[in-house]
């Protein structure tokens, strides 16, 4: 309780065993290495790189059966979850189209207390089938009914500008970031994006990390595992 965990998957492996992982003299091909600190002051952030499209959505049906970790949404807003999603396409930029042809994705929403949903307040998962007859998708999340959720699509700027914005007002001797490998040149345009920001915007010289397969941080105070994320620990 109370504690928060930064690090993420390994993500070079091409096959199961693929990967090592190293503790010292020793070397695993599965299993997890961690390192606890103490007495160091420290701050945790997690930047995610996605935005809203659409409006908020009350989902208002569900149905398991898709996989461990996985719901499938029949409705959201009393309607085919496919149904809106083709709404929000009619209406999009052609920028916005392009992105949502590159990947989708949903943002459940941290507090439902709030009525101003903005970039930050979801947790992303990943829009993983779909089913054409009924209208519903399969997401990579667990959902109740009542729960708000809203269509997210992957964009560089919005990205870029969310870790700024909360980079901005810090300093920083040192940093851990571990960050999604769908990040990087293949969202920025070039490489060592958040690495570089890292070092401009805090002044820090000392910046390590890896890219992960999904990354560990907290957000709203609870530790999660999401993707095409940068989870940066700031020591101070």
């Amino acid at each position: 309780p109370n504690i928060a965990i930064h690090g993420g998957l390994a993500s070079a492996g091409s096959g199961p065993d693929g990967n090592r992982l190293l503790l010292g003299g020793d070397i695993f091909t599965d299993g997890a290495v961690g390192l606890a600190l103490s007495a160091v002051e420290i701050l945790s952030i997690v930047s995610q790189g996605c935005r809203p499209i659409g409006e908020p959505l009350t989902v208002t049906g569900t149905a398991g059966g898709y996989g461990e970790g996985a719901h499938v949404l029949t409705e959201v807003a009393s309607k085919p979850p496919l149904t809106v999603l083709r709404e929000i396409a009619a209406t999009a930029s052609d920028e916005d189209k392009a992105l949502l042809a590159r990947g989708l994705h949903i943002g459940v929403a941290f507090d439902e207390q709030r009525h101003d949903h903005d970039t930050g307040d979801f947790l992303i998962r990943g829009v993983l089938g779909a089913d054409n007859e009924r209208g519903a998708i399969a997401i990579g999340a667990e959902v109740e009914v009542g729960t708000t959720v809203q269509f997210h699509v992957r964009d560089g700027q919005t990205a870029s500008e969310d870790l700024r914005r909360m980079l901005a007002g810090h300093h920083a001797t040192a940093a851990l970031t571990f960050t999604g490998n769908g990040r990087g040149e293949a969202l920025f345009g070039e490489p060592s994006h958040d690495a570089q920001m890292i070092h401009e915007d805090l002044g820090s010289h000392a910046t390590a990390g890896m890219f992960c397969a999904g990354e560990f941080g907290p957000i709203a105070k609870k530790n999660q595992i999401r993707g095409f994320t940068a989870s940066t620990v700031l020591f101070r």
